[in-house]
Parts: C-alpha cells; structure tokens; sequence
C-alpha cells in the first residue's frame, strides 16, 4: 500500500514543504529511503522501527521503500522520523491516513517520545504559507513554531497520545502563542560609567541610526565596558524583527523550551580567534555564522587588529548590503545579516600610543604596522570613529550620578520613531539603510552645510562612500536633536568622528 504524509524541511533559513511518501510491497524485507537524505536521514529507519515495535504495532516484514519529495533537494536532520512513523502505520493499514491539511515534524526516541528539532518556527512559516491547516511538533517546539500564526500548532510529547488524537479517541490541545514577556531584559546600564561623555554621546548616535562605530582607546579606557551596555539603549524589536532573529536562532539550534523566541536585540561577540566560516556561516549543510546571528543587533570585536586579516574581510560585503550568500556544490544559501558593527581597539600594540605619561616604547614602524591590520576598505564602512581616553584620577574619584540608560534610550527611541516616519511606506527602517535616492530627499545640504562638506572632502581625502556616511550620521544627530533640517553643526559634528588619522605615528 501507499501512503502520503505532508511534513516539511529547512534551506537556509527557509522552511519549505516535503511530502513523505511510505510504500509497502510484497517481496525480501528490506528499507530503502530515497529523495537525497544525509546520514541522520537514513537512521530514521532504525529509529522508527524501535518506536514502532516498543508501541505495539508490527513493523512490515515486506519490502519499504521511503521516499522524500521534492526528490531533487537534499533532506538534513532529524526531522522526518515522526512522519515516516505515520506513513508506515498508514501504509500497513493500523492507521487511518491522516488528512491533507496535516502536517508533521518530529524526531522519534526509541521509545516512540518525541525530542526537539532546528527550524521549527520557518517550518511552520512555510506551513502557513502551503495552506496547511494543522502541523504537529514535539512539545518543546510548540511556542515558537506558534510565534508563526495563521496555524494551529498541536504539541506532541509521544507518539501513543498523537495515535490517540488522530483515532478520536483523546484530543491534544493546540498551542495559543500567549505573547512576548513584558519584562525587559537585563543589560548592564551607562549609569555605572565614569566620565567619557563624548563617546556616550558617539554611542548615543550610533544607536539612534543603526550606525557603525569604531572606539579608539588606552587599555581601561572602558571601551570594552560601554559596548556590552549599548544593547540596553537601542530601541525594542519590532513583532517582524523578532521573527526574523527567532528564524535564524532556530535553524542554528540556539532556541528552546525556555528561550523559544528572540525578543531581545542580539549581542554577539565572538573572539578574535574566529574563523571565517564561523563569522559568515557554512558547512556542508550552511549555518548561520556570527554576523547572521546578530541580524538586527550588535556585533561586538573587541581587539579587532588580533582578529585574522581574512576574517574582517568577510565584513566587508554584508555591511554594505545586509546579507551574505554562501555557495557551496550544493547550491547557494543567503542569510540575512543586517547588523550593528561595534569595534574596540587599542592605538597600539602595547595600547599606550599617544598617552601622555610616555608609557609606549612602540616604534613608528610597529603602530604603522598595528594600524595597517585594519584596511582602508573596511574602515570607511564605519561611520563613527571615537576616542575614549584614559580616565583621570579626578573623574574615577567622582561619585556624582551619571546619566543612565533608560534616559538615553527615551531620546534614541524619538530620533527612532522620526526615522519612521520618514520611511513610512518603504522597506528602509533606520537612517543607516538609506540609499542613494533616499538620502538626496532626505539630507537637502544649505550652502552653508555644502562648504563645510567641501572642505572635509578635500582635507580629509575623504571617498564618496564616507562623503554619504556623513550625511547619514548628520541626519540621525539632526533627529536626535528634533530637527528637520541638516544644519551645520549637525554636518560639523558627523565630519569630527571621521578625523581620527590612522596614518599618525608620531609620539
């Protein structure tokens, strides 16, 4: 006999439809499965021979031939041992089949329990989009696949209450997504920060705009400190945004029982040691790498002239436009990777360059050398460029409040909310993404603006990449400062995080 069970697979970060098709013959016994699985594909067979025996139904002593539709794209993972199951039992006549508008993914213990799988939510994702009406996971996956709507989402802990459902004789209860927590997440706040007021104000900007930055400083100047509090002043994700993250995180196996949605901006900082796979993704089988995981968050490199010359490369292509594509024999796979770029270095290899006690005994030639880890090309896809000097003893001393981050991310949420409606309509959300169109209509320059660019422009060398950063950064320090036009100071103070001189050796 033939049965037909809907299920559904995972490509990149994409779920797509793949009907299972289980056919039962007379002949030698035997277990063929076919439509391009991998390794943990084929050992389903063994998997739902065990749970089929431990749940008291007899596994076909006939000829088993399994086939995986589309039969041309390669099938990964653990997530067709529960359809498989079914289709068997459809096939061999203990089971009725099952109606079209169900779906089902789920890996098999031996004992017939059901454990989690990657990707669930952009499975139910595409289910939704298939017209499938019901899709039954393992109950671990049940709140984030139900984060996809327009879908009942029936969870399932084994296979003997799943029988039950379909026979009529006990009802699962489908999984109602209840909402995202109101508690908001826990970040280190900028109050616990001494002095450095222009990099606050650097930063300030950089999250009203979505904007790149570079910090610049001594050793225990707190750059490291100030990047990790950043996450608490950008502004909350939208539902869209978190369905994007909350894709990516499942593909990745980075959701789960207690964490099934990402409703937090991501934060990742990897170490310098990273390889470029890592920070791109691949694998036979692509993943997404770091800079797909931080997609509408922040990518932290601290001691970015210790990371692999090859591995800031990488960077070069998403930052410009917010995705990368992995290619592989197989095929080619685009992630999304529109991230926030926060770096930290020192000035030079001992990071004392520049101090004021004479504490740097680096020569010209090894700061030009620190300096020259980092290309031109990369550089000029940052748009803020900041000096954190080291603390006085007086400001260290002072025990007088500073501004915390709850104030901060009131004036980053208005200069937010301004970018939003002026995009209002179109698919750019923040003044970092405005294109070439966009920022002719949006950065109207005065005479006044236009002389000062010129100068900066001649002065500076600067490219026409940086000359369209500027007038990005400009823009958001104009919103923050609730005003509509560009002024001049605003263009002032945009040029003032581009004139830090990599080139300068001098003690």
């Amino acid at each position: 006999m033939l049965s037909r069970i809907r299920s559904l697979g995972v490509k990149g970060i994409g779920g797509y439809e793949v009907t299972v098709e289980c056919y039962v013959t007379n002949g030698l016994p035997g277990f063929d499965m076919v439509g391009l699985p991998d390794a943990a594909v084929k050992e389903a067979r063994e998997r739902v021979r065990a749970a089929i025996k431990t749940n008291g139904f007899k596994f076909p002593a006939s000829r088993v031939t399994v086939n995986l539709a589309p039969a041309d794209t390669k099938k990964a993972g653990t997530v067709y041992d529960l359809p498989i199951f079914l289709g068997l039992l459809a096939a061999t006549g203990s089971l009725r089949q099952p109606s079209a508008g169900c779906a089902f993914i789920g890996e098999l213990s031996l004992n017939g329990d059901l454990r989690p799988v990657n990707g669930a939510l952009p499975m139910a994702v595409a289910a939704a989009r298939a017209g499938i009406e019901e899709l039954y996971v393992p109950a671990d996956n049940a709140e984030e696949a139900a984060f996809a709507g327009n879908i009942e989402i029936y969870p399932v802990g084994n296979v003997t209450e799943l029988i039950a459902h379909l026979r009529g004789e006990a009802e699962l209860t489908p999984v109602k997504h209840c909402g995202i927590s109101a508690d908001a997440p826990k970040y280190p706040d900028f109050a616990d920060v001494k002095g450095q007021e222009n990099v606050k104000r650097a930063m300030e900007i950089a999250a009203a705009g979505g904007h790149n930055i570079l910090l610049v400083g001594p050793p225990g100047s707190g750059k490291s400190m100030m990047s990790k509090r950043l996450p608490g002043i950008l502004p909350d994700m939208s539902r869209e945004e978190m369905l994007e993250c909350t894709e990516i995180y499942s593909v990745a196996g980075l959701t789960g029982k207690h964490n099934p949605v990402i409703a937090a901006r991501p934060f990742r900082s990897p170490h310098h040691t990273v390889s470029g796979a890592a920070m791109s993704g691949g694998g036979a089988i692509p993943r997404p790498g770091e800079i797909s995981l931080s997609h509408n968050g922040v990518l932290f490199l601290d001691e970015l002239p210790e990371f692999n010359k090859a591995v800031l490369e990488v960077l070069r292509q998403p930052l410009e436009d917010g995705e990368v594509t992995i290619s592989r024999a197989s095929g080619s796979i685009t992630f999304p990777s529109n991230f926030m770029l926060v770096c930290a270095m020192n000035p030079c290899k001992c990071g004392w360059h520049g101090h004021p006690s004479g504490r740097c005994r680096c020569s010209q030639n090894e700061v030009r050398s620190y300096h020259g880890r980092i290309s031109g090309p990369l550089l000029d896809r940052i748009d803020i460029i900041v000096e954190a000097p080291a603390l006085e003893y007086e400001e260290l001393k002072s025990r007088a409040p500073a501004e915390n981050s709850q104030s901060i991310r009131q004036r980053v949420n208005a200069a937010r909310a301004a970018q939003q409606r002026r995009f209002s309509g179109s698919s750019i959300t923040k003044n970092a993404d405005m294109d070439t169109r966009t920022l002719n209509r949006c950065c109207a320059l005065t005479p006044e603006c236009e002389a000062l660019m010129r100068q900066a422009f001649d002065k500076l060398g600067l490219t026409a990449r940086s000359y369209d950063r500027i007038l990005r950064v400009a823009r958001t320090i104009a919103d923050i400062e609730g005003e509509e036009g560009i002024g001049p100071m605003h263009i002032a103070e945009a040029i003032q995080y581009r004139t830090y001189d990599f080139r300068e050796t001098d003690t």
